[in-house]
């Protein structure tokens, strides 16, 4: 199973919890303007108060320690800290987080900080955003603020979340801020600046950090599998896996293999051919900083099998079980996906991100019963574990999120907390998997059922509450 030191956490992002998107100084975000776009966002929806996180952050944490967190995974908003996203330090603002990060370690949680999770400056967007080579300045820049204000606290460092969806989404397809639809060599440069903003904001935490600095990233995880366990089907999944096939974002070579190899894959060169960026050497060295684990948000995979002419993907059956963003379930992803980036990259890997959208309400009773998350999260967690036991090095698992929130573009509607958010009066209702997810915790995974019941069908799971969670009503 998992070991003794096993980090058990949940996490959440800046834009999408804390609201307060003008209060105290704070400047826009690119989210901020995105979301007053026509159509921009479902039900024209924005995440001025989301949560409400930022005046509400004693009552989240204290939930948070009743659940039992041992660390807990947040963003800091770029323009919260610099309003302007370079110069001039908003103290009320930097300040807030100061106190987020007291409040977690009075209880015992361990902050883990990610630097940046899409909210952009809207200030340097209108100088180019990423395109703009200075960006990878801006954000090292930025990143010495945040690490000489929390280092002395704070160990655990994310720099970027998820490039391939803010370049992806934001940069290409423009479905999310800052909504444009650059050409290929395009928004492959504004990836490729954002890779050396990694590197260098991990350059920053090491020659700055008060503390032993423990850094990582968190990508998206494609996260291909074997449809057996035929020596050819798994060859077959880890080949799909790191391919560059398709002239888009949606690999992780392509952006893992700078970071982690020091180089851009070569069937990635060869696809993008001239559009790929104009790098240097030195790009690259920079890209190329050595970090302390691969941090690696999964939610779903696609099943492989070998042939003739290479990978097959296998269709999936009518009916398979969906979650309420109709991602498809399959819990062999948190099995096949950190085998797979630990066997490449030789690094230490932590789920920074895991969970599902569900529809869930209060009952009349008061309680929000959702034990389709309960079967989602045992499910994957078995998968995870039976990773650990066959030699995957797992380190943490995040469970994405730690209270419903602002979904981007898909505004309010879905929920991925463990912990319900009535986004008229704010009240928090934590969820029967809050509670199971409390167990797990306490045992270390022990309450799990063993490997050989993770494919059977749950029965529903009502976990009734030991007790009111502390401060939950308010």
């Amino acid at each position: 199973m998992f070991k003794n030191d096993f980090v058990w956490g949940a996490g959440s992002s800046s834009y999408q919890v804390e609201g307060a998107w003008d209060a105290d100084g704070k400047g826009p975000s690119i989210w901020d303007t995105f979301c007053r776009k026509d159509g921009a966002i479902v039900r024209a929806q924005r995440g001025d108060i989301a949560c409400d996180h930022y005046n509400r952050y004693a009552q989240d944490v204290a939930i948070m320690a009743e659940i039992g967190l041992k660390a807990y995974r947040f963003s800091i908003a770029w323009p919260r800290v610099l309003p302007e996203g370079t110069g001039r330090v908003n103290k009320p603002g930097l300040d807030f987080y100061d106190r987020l990060t007291d409040a977690l370690l009075d209880r015992g949680i361990n902050p883990w900080v990610t630097l940046f999770h899409w909210d952009y400056p809207l200030a340097l967007q209108h100088r180019g955003g990423w395109l703009n080579p200075d960006s990878v300045r801006w954000f090292a820049d930025y990143s010495a603020v945040v690490v000489d204000r929390l280092s002395d606290r704070v160990r655990h460092w994310i720099t970027i979340n998820e490039p391939q969806i803010f370049i992806g989404l934001g940069h290409f397809l423009g479905t999310h801020a800052p909504g444009l639809t650059l050409q290929t060599r395009d928004w492959l440069l504004a990836g490729h600046h954002a890779l050396m903003a990694h590197g260098a904001a991990v350059q920053v935490i090491r020659a700055r950090a008060k503390t032993p600095p423990v850094v990582g990233w968190a990508p998206c995880g494609r996260a291909d599998y074997p449809a057996s366990t035929d020596v050819a089907d798994i060859e077959a999944a880890r080949r799909r896996m790191f391919a560059v096939h398709t002239k888009d974002a949606w690999n992780n070579s392509w952006w893992a293999d700078p970071v982690c190899l020091g180089h851009y894959p070569e069937d990635g060169l060869r696809l993008f051919a001239h559009d790929a960026p104009n790098f240097t050497q030195a790009d690259m060295d920079l890209i190329r900083q050595p970090i302390d684990f691969y941090g690696v948000n999964i939610y779903s995979g696609v099943p492989w099998k070998a042939s003739a002419a290479g990978p097959v993907e296998v269709p999936l059956q009518d009916g398979s079980p969906q979650t309420g963003l109709r991602w498809t379930i399959m819990p062999d992803c948190l099995y096949w996906g950190p085998k797979f980036i630990h066997d490449r990259y030789k690094l230490p890997v932590v789920i920074t991100e895991n969970g599902m959208a569900n529809n869930d309400w209060v009952d009349l009773d008061g309680c929000v019963q959702d034990p389709q998350r309960i079967d989602y999260t045992r499910r994957h967690l078995i998968a995870l574990a039976n990773a650990a036991r066959d030699g995957t090095d797992i380190r943490g698992y995040f469970h994405w999120s730690i209270m419903d929130n602002f979904e981007w573009a898909e505004g309010a509607q879905p929920r991925f907390g463990l912990v319900h958010i009535d986004y008229q009066t704010q009240k928090r209702t934590p969820k029967s998997s809050a509670y199971w997810y409390s167990e797990v915790i306490r045992t270390n995974g022990r309450n799990l059922p063993p490997a050989d019941r993770a494919a059977i069908p749950s029965r529903a799971v009502i976990v009734e509450p030991r007790a009111r969670i502390a401060g939950a009503d308010a």
